[in-house]
This record gives structure tokens, sequence and C-alpha cells, in this order.
């Protein structure tokens, strides 16, 4: 068999796109290309909007504690699901940690995983991240359900779910912020 130069590149293409696709020096390839085509995360159109009335949902919170979703009813909430091992999620999470910095003591932020909290803590603790990590005692709320991650729903006080995205977002947009901010004054 006789290699030319056109089958030699071909070969190294392939190569190529199998370390990226099947083993882990592919995984920050694939989180630079979702944060590459992220785009911000558009709103509910007002007439497609749901709200939220059932918001029993026990949650184990940062330090152990138990607490539950009715805790947050009446407040702007973002709920994010999301694992380490998912490249999408881990390219928003930098977005999330902006957002919380600024946001963090207006705005309740829910990072809801069902992964092993040692592999989330060292994970957090190796990215320098501070976002609240929660990990679900039963099913969330049936519209906040979702059949992939990274799952995000943003809450308004009235409970009207204003954003239902799934995928990688820039969350840190500007268009977000400008919602968070018309949320918290309740002109949504």
């Amino acid at each position: 068999m006789k290699f030319n130069r056109e089958k030699i590149v071909n070969l190294v293409l392939l190569i190529a796109a199998g370390i990226v696709l099947f083993t882990p020096l592919g995984f920050p390839v694939k989180v630079f290309v979702n944060k590459l085509i992220s785009f911000a995360p558009s709103e509910v159109a007002e007439e497609k909007r749901f709200i939220l009335k059932d918001y029993h949902w026990n949650l184990i919170a940062p330090e152990n504690k138990s607490v539950n979703f009715q805790e947050f009813q009446n407040q702007v909430v973002v709920v994010n699901f999301w694992a380490t091992w998912c490249p999408p999620c881990v390219a928003e999470i930098p977005d999330f940690q902006a957002l919380y910095d600024d946001y963090g003591t207006e705005v309740v932020f829910l990072f809801v995983t069902n992964e092993d909290a040692t592999v989330v803590n060292t994970f957090m603790h190796k990215k320098g991240y501070t976002l609240p990590v929660y990990y679900s005692q039963n099913a969330p709320p049936s519209l906040l359900q979702s059949s992939a991650i990274p799952a995000t729903f943003v809450i308004g006080k009235s409970g009207e779910i204003v954003i239902d995205k799934t995928g990688a977002a820039d969350w840190n947009s500007e268009s977000t912020r400008a919602l968070l901010d018309r949320l918290l004054l309740n002109k949504v």
C-alpha cells in the first residue's frame, strides 16, 4: 500500500479526531469548542412561559444542610443541572461564577449535580469556583426536569420560568444581566 501526502493527512486528521472524541485529552478541546459556540440564552416568550407552582423539592445544600426548594419561593432563582464530566457544563461554569460573584446575595443560585461529592469538591477547589453546589434528595418539580445537561432555568419572583435552556450558553452576557436586574425589580 502506497502512502501519498493526501492519505497521510487524512490519517493524521482521523487520529486527531479519535483523540479528541475518545480520550480524556479531548475533554479540554470539547470545553473550548462549547465555549466558542455559546451564545446568550433567550428568554421564553411571555405567552409560552410556565408558572412554577410546585416548589416541593428536597436538596442537600453546602455543608450537608437539608433545604427545601420552597425556601426560595418569591425570589429570583437560577437552577443549573450539571456534572464535572460534561464539557458543555464545564464550559459555562466561569460565566456562572462571574454572575454569582456579582449577584450572589440577591439571586439564589442552585448548581445541582448527582455526582459524588468528593469528585465535585475536588473539581470546584482545583478550579477555584465558589458556586453553591446542591444534591437532589428527590425529583425536582416537573417543570424543572430535563433529560439532558446542562439544563438551566431562571425563575422570577412570581414563579415564572423566564429562561429554560438546555446546552451551554453565555450566562455572563449583558442580556442575561439585564434580565436578572429586571427580575429583581419585578419588571418582567
